[in-house]
């Protein structure tokens, strides 16, 4: 977005100042009517207000505000109040109640038409339309669908307009999931569910995205061998509707068909259609790493650059005709006509978030320049953010909504303003880029703490190598491609070029650094901070920045003192994952679910919570094979090379190779910071009898001693998917002068499946608080109504992660569970019923 500021100050808003030549401008109007500065900021704050809600209210209670703002709004406007401080604060409190209002109302208005409980699990026979470019993968296809009608059981019921649904075959590639097209229309069988992700402290908001992109129900399609049901799928006919996303998928096939490099082909079409699902895991590691990500899609600097090179080209065509400059200003033309294009290419490229941000400004410079008004950078700023805000409310939770416009407060904050922009020269304008990307980076490496957890040292160099790359080289050729498919060739060269130099710099020692996530109020110090250092004062000045930049630089989270333990059962679905804490140690218990060949539990869920707490695993103990406790190890382990690994899995199995594993028995314990480690299953004769891999899982309890005399220590029961047969083993064990089983916190064996929580294995660890980790509305069933009854029934509190989210126990408040899904409640979180 720096870029994108850097190429629009010198080209577009320098031929907009020119439309008129010799002219002064008016005065400006921000000075004529200080308000309206104070209403950009309203708009902020109201909007960022409404967001914080975490249930909405109804409809009587937002129309009340709006009536109360609109009354205050007119009184502000009729000049009654004089002093300009206290019509702007008026000013600005009647915008916040209106925008708020505006806002909450447009909320209540979508969640109208949420999925019904009822009709969630059921098969229903939906007639839609595929609304978007369907995303291809190894097993199936993810696609959109603008629901016609819809029955269940021969009745017609009401479903939310647009839906998520996938198509999964049997085999990777499975003939029986057709190659579906935008703007077909599809009668299919479905099984439907409200939207509902994973809720993790600082993971991805899923929910949100949904909301943000109008899904309402996700699911998938019933049908294939083995799942027919109802009417099955069939295609009904081709519409008219959707030619935009049609020609978008056609010109993406074309790409994939044209170059043979899968890899090259999908960041070719990531920078042409903005199909970002088409760039490869391993890429997106190495972009992230050297800090170029933002460049391998439709960014603000794609659109910019394409807004500037339509202009330029309309210009000067129109000075070629006298008369077309005698009814328009060439100047004014050409800065119209490039917005109108650039408007055409962000809709091409899938009208994503970073793209609408982009138009939106440009629209407000176009706008301001056009009508003759001089405003402060100030102003112009506020203004953009303010109708991006109107247009698009819940981007204010994006991170490339902060990332872009606090890199654009920060040029124009330290004194890269119009009055240097429209006047430097041509030899110093290399120079300036790279102060604006060193003043940017710096500025924003705080920022990007907060967001991400990381930082890439090398992302100064690689930004001023890949930027101009990309940007003149492999963006115009991968848009040549359209025309004569020789050019995406052409462009796969470039990127392989390019991604050697950036496999290169990623491979440099402390290329990229973890670092814990810092709170809010030190990320916004921070980057203050940075903002003042780059600014052209004396040094004296310049060097208080510091003492606001080494605070976000040098905090750590907080750990449990010696003696006591924090335990985090993350959010992975259907699956473990337990991250266990003391004093100087962590060990993770199991590493959660593998959904498919590019996406698992470790990379999405526990790397970037073991970054955000700034953790360095000594353990990983895999209680057994099933993927759905192994499948994101592969990526801990990759990330964590210090940690020791303890298992029950075979010889022959995959991650032997990538780190010998110690067997874990009965009888091994150690001590961390006063913390007690034990596993008290499987014996050794286990391992030489034939059972299933659950007979086999590793259990594992921990002890506190209490970190006082007066403090009673605390016990913890982690017990993989264990079932009845070696519930009745422990019990024997502590019945012949074993282990004692009582735990005050108890992982529920098996996910809470029927064949386990037999009634004397409850009664035997009668646990405070029973963690059952399983996904939203299952195919298995967990936990079983049978086995919630048994824990009622013994007066434990029993925590599922469909509800609860991550849940937090420490054992300095062994009275409390703090639940994601609670303390981080937004309304458009999904309540399960």
């Amino acid at each position: 977005m720096f870029t994108s500021l850097f190429i629009h100050r010198y080209s577009l808003w320098q031929w907009l100042q020119r439309w008129r030549p010799g002219a002064s401008l008016p005065s400006d109007v921000t000075q004529r009517h200080p308000v309206l500065s104070w209403g950009f900021g309203g708009v902020v704050l109201g909007t960022a207000l409404q967001l914080q809600q975490s249930a909405l209210d109804g409809w009587l209670f937002y129309a009340v505000i709006l009536v109360v703002s609109a009354i205050l709004a007119s009184f502000v406007a009729s000049k009654v109040v004089a002093f300009s401080v206290w019509r702007g604060f008026l000013a600005c409190l009647a915008v916040v109640g209106l925008t708020f209002a505006l806002c909450g109302l447009r909320a209540l208005v979508f969640a109208s038409h949420a999925m019904p409980p009822e009709l969630e699990g059921r098969d229903i026979q939906v007639l839609g339309t595929v609304s978007a470019m369907p995303q291809r993968n190894a097993g199936g296809a993810r696609f959109r669908l603008q629901v016609e009608s819809a029955t269940a059981d021969g009745q017609f019921v009401s479903l939310p307009p647009s839906i998520y649904l996938g198509w999964y075959g049997e085999t990777a590639n499975d003939p029986l999931v057709p190659e579906l097209v935008a703007g077909q229309v599809w009668q299919l069988t479905v099984r439907l569910k409200a939207p509902h992700g994973n809720a993790n402290p600082g993971g991805f908001d899923y929910e949100l995205w949904l909301w943000e992109q109008g899904l309402q129900a996700t699911g998938y399609v019933r049908s294939g061998k083995g799942k027919a049901t109802g009417q099955g799928a069939q295609m009904q006919q081709m519409s008219w509707r959707y030619p935009v996303e049609r020609v978008r998928q056609q010109v993406r096939d074309s790409v994939y068909a044209s170059v043979s490099e899968r890899r090259t082909a999908g960041v070719i079409a990531a920078l042409l259609v903005g199909d970002q699902a088409a760039i490869e895991r391993a890429d997106w590691d190495i972009f992230r790493a050297t800090g170029v990500a933002h460049l391998m899609s439709i960014s603000g600097l794609h659109v910019t650059l394409f807004a500037w090179a339509a202009a330029w080209l309309l210009r000067f065509g129109w000075r070629q005709s006298t008369r077309l400059c005698m009814l328009f200003p060439a100047p004014l033309a050409a800065a119209w006509g490039g917005l109108g294009l650039a408007v055409a290419y962000a809709v091409f490229s899938g009208w994503g978030v970073p793209a609408q941000r982009t138009v939106l400004m440009l629209f407000v410079a176009v706008a301001l320049r056009t009508s003759g008004a001089h405003w402060p950078w100030r102003h112009v700023w506020l203004a953009a953010m303010a109708v991006v805000l109107l247009w698009d409310p819940w981007a204010l939770l994006s991170a490339g909504f902060w990332l872009s416009f606090v890199a654009v407060g920060v040029l124009f904050a330290t004194d890269l303003e119009a009055k240097n922009a429209y006047g430097v020269s041509r030899n110093k304008h290399f120079r300036a880029m790279f102060r604006e990307q060193a003043v940017v980076t710096l500025a924003l490496t705080p920022l990007g703490l907060l967001l991400f957890g990381q930082v890439s040292l090398v992302g100064l160099l690689a930004n001023l190598l890949a930027i101009p790359w990309v940007t003149l080289v492999v963006t115009p050729l991968s848009m040549a491609g359209v025309a004569w498919g020789g050019f995406w060739q052409a462009a796969a060269w470039g990127i392989s070029a390019m991604g050697a130099v950036l496999n290169w710099l990623a491979a440099w020692p402390m290329a990229m650094i973890a670092m814990p996530t810092p709170p809010i109020w030190l990320a916004v110090a921070a980057v203050l901070g940075g903002a003042l250092l780059a600014k052209r004062l004396p040094w004296a000045w310049r060097l208080l920045g510091l003492p606001l930049m080494l605070p976000v630089l040098l905090w750590q989270p907080g750990r449990p003192v010696d003696g006591q333990v924090e335990l985090i059962a993350a959010d992975v679905g259907q699956g473990t994952a337990v991250l266990v804490r003391t004093a100087h140690h962590s060990l993770l218990y199991d590493a959660g679910p593998r959904w498919g060949p590019e996406t698992d539990a470790g990379h999405r869920v526990l790397l970037p919570l073991l970054r955000r707490l700034d953790e360095k695993l000594d353990t990983l103990v895999l209680s057994h094979r099933d993927t759905d406790h192994t499948g994101g190890a592969m990526a801990v382990l990759g990330m964590q090379p210090q940690a020791t690994l303890l298992s029950s899995i075979e010889a022959d199995h995959a991650l032997q190779a990538l780190r010998p594993v110690q067997r874990c028995e009965v009888g091994q314990r150690w001590h961390w910071d006063g913390v007690l480690f034990e596993v008290i299953h499987p014996q050794a004769a286990d391992y030489a009898t034939p059972a299933k891999s659950n007979a086999l899982s590793c259990v594992l309890r921990i002890s506190t001693s209490g970190s006082t005399a007066h403090t009673q220590g605390q016990k913890i029961l982690l017990t993989g998917d264990i079932e009845a047969a070696q519930e009745a083993q422990l019990l024997a064990h502590e019945q012949g002068g074993g282990a004692d089983l009582h735990a005050d916190v108890l992982l529920v064996p098996h996910h809470g499946s029927r064949t386990s929580s037999t009634d004397a294995f409850v009664q035997a660890v009668s646990p405070r608080f029973a963690l059952v980790q399983a996904g939203y509305r299952n195919r298995f069933g967990h936990p079983a109504p049978a086995v919630l009854e048994r824990y009622q029934m013994q007066g434990i509190d029993l925590l599922d992660s469909s509800h609860c989210g991550a849940a937090t126990w420490r054992s300095t408040e062994p009275m409390r569970v703090h639940c994601q899904r609670v303390v981080a409640r937004r309304y458009w979180h999904h309540v399960p019923p």
